[in-house]
């Protein structure tokens, strides 16, 4: 990737601080997230592109709250580490913002940034308690999305999803989920999810999910028309990378047989048919993954 842009400001470094887990984890389930029945390894596996925070999968204990507004405060005030992979993070964010911010404009709306938290091995959100094993998430209670880089990379490596491009594709699917957030679609699809026969949960998760890849693959076409940020082989990693997370593959590598009922973020094929889509077509009207539901109604 060919990232000249300035780096975002909305970026909270917590790594080295103690992010203790209270408890365990807790919280509202949302947006229709359901895991059971695969087993520790897979569920690890399936959270990689984690649709909303963990303690919405395994669990719905009470939850920890976040720290106070000061301590939130105090926390972004740290002085920001130097290493490669911050400044990385922060630039792929700040190209989201861009293409973001845009996008919004056109809609005659003001898009407001998530803030992206680094931290190490746990730490608290709005959702309650996270570790890094859990992988990458973002909670739709404070509008952060939450990464232990070495983790990350530790599971890219693991998936073999590698690349900067895949871990870029990585960060704009969270964003995707905050884009959905701010949209009103997390609040929508839930409320169509709640209604008499409404779509069941893991049904409405895959379409969240899938939606989510759409909206990174608008982003990486918006920001490469406008700053010919992707080099050569780049696609091919965020295709790669979609591939390596559906949950078909995802059972098949922890040994389990594919059982599409309990899919929660959509096959291989789908993951990169909805990608490609947003590649390709570079809008937010593409990314519908919901036709065909039955209206929320008002």
């Amino acid at each position: 990737m060919r990232l000249d842009g300035p780096e975002s400001n909305n970026v909270e470094d917590r790594r080295g601080q103690r992010g203790g887990l209270p408890g365990g984890f807790g919280g509202r389930r949302g947006g229709g997230i359901a895991v059971g029945g695969i087993g520790g390894v897979a569920i690890l596996l399936l959270c990689l592109f984690l649709g909303v925070d963990p303690s919405m999968i395994l669990g719905d204990g009470s939850g920890t709250a976040p720290t106070t507004q000061q301590q939130q405060t105090q926390q972004r005030q740290a002085p920001y580490s130097t290493d490669e992979g911050r400044r990385f993070a922060a630039q792929v964010l700040g190209e989201t913002e861009q293409v973001w911010n845009g996008q919004f404009r056109q809609l005659g709306r003001q898009y407001e940034p998530p803030v992206l938290v680094l931290y190490s091995d746990a730490t608290q959100s709005g959702c309650g308690g996270a570790q890094a094993q859990v992988g990458p998430f973002y909670c739709p209670n404070d509008r952060r999305v939450y990464i232990d880089l070495d983790f990350m990379a530790a599971l890219q490596n693991r998936l073999g999803a590698r690349g900067d491009f895949a871990a870029a594709y990585i960060i704009a699917h969270e964003v995707g989920h905050h884009v959905q957030n701010q949209l009103g679609i997390l609040r929508l699809a839930e409320r169509i999810e709640d209604r008499p026969g409404g779509t069941d949960a893991n049904a409405m998760q895959v379409r969240i999910e899938l939606q989510a890849d759409c909206f990174a693959g608008v982003w990486a076409k918006q920001a490469n028309d406008a700053r010919r940020i992707l080099e050569q082989g780049d696609i091919e990693e965020g295709i790669n990378a979609a591939a390596a997370v559906g949950d078909d593959r995802l059972q098949q590598q922890a040994g389990q047989r594919v059982r599409p009922e309990s899919f929660t973020h959509g096959s291989s094929a789908d993951r990169v048919k909805w990608f490609r889509t947003g590649l390709e077509r570079g809008e937010l009207a593409a990314c519908n993954t919901f036709a065909g539901l039955p209206s929320s109604g008002n």
